[in-house]
């Protein structure tokens, strides 16, 4: 499962970014976990460096190996922050983009 994650960052920052306020866990590293449709863990990730947007907002790569198949949807939540339900032809073709606000 490929995708990003965006986050509120600091505006006016450049280079490397992290998350602001209570998004400041949301960084390079920060778990990555993928629920099915019964609520179970069936795969776990992490993010990748963030980058600034034209918006001041971190964007994060997401890559999570070993999705199983079969679900009618995916929840994703990234670090402690809530689950963001996706469905299977996101899952499938990159289409994930978790927004934290």
């Amino acid at each position: 499962m490929v995708g990003q994650a965006r986050a509120k960052g600091n505006p006016g920052a450049t280079g490397s970014c992290v998350g602001s306020h209570e998004l400041s866990d949301i960084d390079k590293g920060a778990l990555v976990t993928v629920y099915d449709s019964a609520g179970r863990v069936v795969a776990t990730g992490s993010l990748g460096s963030g980058a600034y947007d034209s918006s001041s907002r971190c964007v994060f790569p997401i890559a999570v190996r070993g999705v199983p198949g079969g679900s009618a949807s995916y929840s994703v939540q990234v670090g402690w922050h809530g689950k963001h339900r996706i469905t299977n032809e996101q899952a499938r073709t990159g289409g994930l983009v978790v927004t934290l606000d």
